[in-house]
């Protein structure tokens, strides 16, 4: 299951551009990046009015899937899902997310970029973890603007170095909000799960089964 951090600074902090330079060192040290940014902004268009897309998205698609031999892209409505409920719904196959913006995201690591010593985030909002900065600040885990590699060796080290982090095999999601389970917990549902799906006797290997379980409304 993914690792999550998210980047977050005011606009025009220069978060976009030391996160896509973190990206790009994660990718040379052959880990599966997927990022996912926030935007206040309303109305961007991601297709060309006219285009088949389109037209089934104004036909009032809730969901727009364009499939093609070197892409596939998702459009769909922003039901308010939490950041980590979309990495794992979406990008359950990478090593890490890296998130763009979400300050209010909940249980995720997050890296405050700063341009001006008066707009800081840090004590205001939890999980901050390192700061990214050419002012004078002081405090744990401070990188300068420049230092892309460091801070994405940090990442690595905090994120994807330790065996604990990629021994996850197991995720538990209830209503959108991801469910922390031990270790014994994630061995026990896991080998319940598979111990059914091998009972089908499927064609090849089975290496990761997805389940997802709507219950019905109570009648009265």
């Amino acid at each position: 299951m993914p690792q999550i951090v998210s980047f977050i600074g005011w606009h025009d902090s220069g978060k976009t551009t030391l996160a896509s330079q973190v990206v790009g060192h994660l990718k040379k040290k052959g880990y599966r990046v997927a990022v996912i940014k926030s935007s206040e902004h309303t109305g961007i268009a991601f297709d060309t009015p006219g285009t088949d897309t389109d037209k089934h998205r104004q036909a009032g698609a809730d969901s727009v899937v364009f499939v093609a031999p070197d892409q596939l892209v998702l459009m769909t409505k922003n039901a308010g899902l939490p950041l980590v409920t979309l990495a794992h719904r979406y990008f359950s196959d990478v090593d890490i997310v890296i998130g763009e913006g979400f300050k209010q995201a909940s249980h995720v690591a997050k890296i405050e970029v700063i341009r001006n010593s008066k707009d800081i985030l840090r004590g205001k909002v939890r999980g901050v973890i390192a700061t990214a900065t050419d002012q004078n600040i002081q405090g744990d885990h401070i990188f300068r603007l420049d230092e892309s590699r460091e801070l994405a060796d940090f990442i690595e080290k905090r994120f994807l170095s330790s065996p604990r982090k990629q021994t996850e095999q197991t995720a538990l999601l209830v209503n959108g909000v991801r469910i922390p389970l031990k270790d014994w917990v994630q061995e026990a549902l896991a080998g319940t799960v598979s111990g059914f799906v091998n009972s089908l006797k499927l064609s090849g290997e089975v290496r990761e089964i997805e389940l997802r379980i709507r219950l019905q409304a109570d009648k009265d």
